[in-house]
């Protein structure tokens, strides 16, 4: 196994960050690495915001389900997707460009998350840690506001960086499922209720299977922030329906 094949492997989310600072050095380094991410016809569809405004980071740990640890996050970088730019190169130019659309919007989610990956492994290759926070698709209104995102541009991944403490670094991963259970040939194939025990369960009895999965359910799939999380969504997504 070389390298970049363990880091992969061993990385794991962090959220208790040791109190020293990430050089600049290294921060230029996963910035650019975020960069040189695939892309959609080398078009960039994304904007990195590098928050370090402390009233900023505060109403945002606030806003994205109370989670005061993004404000101790030593850097912070929210991927946005961005429709606007090319939209608005295309308009000054003459060029009468449609409207986006939800496919465009799509297509940007795409590269914002995939350079974000790109900050997390290179991040990873320095001994510093991260953490995604889906909760800031939550909120949108607020989370708009705060951040001063105009239409066409969507909070696609927040992350939070910082150098893990001992307990962090120590602390077991996740178990992840079989590949025989992730990975199917040439077209899907839907699972059946054993099958999906034996992806989900990773190793649970049947009894112990279906506690968990419905505690999940209400915990995740049916919770409030779940459910606001769609509304959200949806609530941005009418500016893509318009004419």
């Amino acid at each position: 196994m070389n390298e970049v094949i363990r880091q992969l492997i061993e990385r794991k989310s962090v959220r208790v960050f040791e109190d020293r600072p990430i050089d600049e050095e290294i921060v230029q380094e996963i910035l650019c690495a975020a960069t040189m991410a695939p892309t959609a016809g080398n078009q960039q569809l994304y904007t990195i915001l590098r928050i370090s405004d402390q009233s900023i980071l505060h109403a945002l740990s606030e806003s994205c389900d109370h989670q005061p640890f993004i404000a101790e996050g030593r850097l912070v970088l929210l991927f946005c997707a961005d429709c606007l730019k090319w939209y608005d190169a295309f308009r000054l130019e003459g060029c009468m460009p449609r409207h986006p659309g939800a496919g465009d919007l799509l297509l940007a989610v795409n590269d914002a998350v995939i350079a974000a990956q790109n900050a997390v492994t290179a991040a990873w290759s320095h001994g510093i840690g991260s953490c995604y926070i889906g909760d800031i698709m939550e909120n949108i209104e607020e989370q708009r506001r705060i951040l001063n995102l105009p239409d066409f541009v969507f909070p696609a991944a927040l992350l939070i960086f910082g150098y893990p403490t001992e307990q962090q670094k120590q602390r077991t991963k996740p178990k992840r499922a079989d590949l025989n259970l992730i990975v199917q040939e040439n077209q899907y194939r839907r699972l059946d209720q054993d099958g999906l025990r034996e992806l989900l369960g990773k190793g649970r009895t049947e009894e112990e299977y279906s506690s968990w999965i419905k505690a999940f359910c209400g915990r995740k799939y049916n919770s409030d922030f779940s459910v606001e999380m769609t509304r959200s969504v949806e609530r941005y997504l009418e500016q893509y329906r318009e004419t």
